[in-house]
């Protein structure tokens, strides 16, 4: 019986390739960022993103249109919502994808499992993937989607902005007279915080705070215990979780009020979309960062709209 599915999932996968539309024949060769040389149309027509943080960037550089397919949380912006949803982006549904008719997708090299990449690759439908882990290889990752789709002068104007609005928030941060301690807590239970090697550390540096999860790669666990002897100035939450999570984790801290943060109501919610996705939106997070830690600071955002 398993034999005989697995024989009809493979003519399923066959019939749906062979029934695709037309592929362009113009095809270039280019190196990822997992250092794999992947074959490419020249003009990609038919998208499927592997992940909401690709969604966000084709949407960014205005080449929506083409997007066929994207992963179950891709719902920013709006619009996204509405797309064929292909499995999250751990677990990618192969049929759905095929079904799709992409000629190419784009992916992630932490999450997208290798095992699909390589299916996809296998019935023809070759799979870009891109590696952020910084502010300014998310810069890169925008011109490299850009050079990908002919979207080059678009890349360039939202890469340009993220490095203007980055330098300004630094250079405002640095006319400030002190460095608050910030702890930035992800999720409520466990108590997890940001390493030295994540977007977050690099977001508290440049507004101008000192990170106390520095001395730590990844993303640390920590106990309560812990966090009342760092005694930090500012505390910074996010999470998946809304209303009423929120209410009981400030309520939690509240119980110890020699902590500064808490002393001083200095205790923030976020947005987590604004510091768990690598895309541009990410300076947004550092606005939100700088208005949280410098609050004395007169800021006016120069996002152009």
């Amino acid at each position: 019986m398993f034999k005989q599915k697995t024989v009809i999932f493979f003519i399923g996968i066959c019939f749906l390739l062979l029934t695709a539309g037309a592929v362009s024949a113009e095809i270039r060769e280019m190196v990822d960022q997992t250092g794999r040389a992947v074959n490419v149309p020249v003009s990609p027509k038919r998208l499927v993103s592997l992940a909401p943080s690709i969604t966000e960037i084709i949407f960014d550089l205005n080449c929506e249109d083409r997007l066929k397919g994207a992963t179950t949380y891709s719902d920013f912006p709006e619009a996204a919502q509405k797309l064929p949803k292909v499995g999250s982006y751990v677990y990618l549904d192969l049929e759905k994808i095929v079904s799709l008719k992409p000629d190419l997708c784009i992916g992630i090299k932490d999450g997208n499992p290798k095992a699909i990449v390589m299916r996809l690759e296998s019935l023809g439908i070759p799979v870009y993937a891109v590696n952020p882990r910084s502010l300014e290889s998310i810069r890169t990752t925008v011109l490299e989607i850009g050079k990908l789709l002919q979207a080059s002068e678009r890349a360039l104007q939202v890469a340009g902005e993220m490095e203007s609005r980055i330098d300004n928030i630094r250079q405002l941060a640095e006319t400030a007279d002190n460095q608050p301690r910030v702890f930035f807590q992800i999720g409520i239970s466990p108590i997890v915080s940001a390493g030295s090697d994540t977007f977050i550390h690099e977001l508290i540096e440049i507004a101008g705070g000192v990170n106390l999860a520095e001395k730590y790669t990844s993303y640390p666990r920590f106990s309560t215990e812990e966090i009342v002897v760092a005694e930090p100035d500012i505390m910074i939450i996010t999470s998946m979780a809304r209303g009423k999570g929120f209410d009981l984790i400030k309520a939690k801290w509240k119980q110890w009020p020699n902590i500064p943060a808490v002393k001083n109501d200095r205790i923030f919610i976020v947005e987590s979309d604004l510091f768990d996705r690598p895309t541009p939106r990410l300076i947004d997070g550092l606005e939100v960062l700088l208005q949280l830690i410098h609050p004395e600071l007169k800021f006016h955002s120069s996002r152009q709209h």
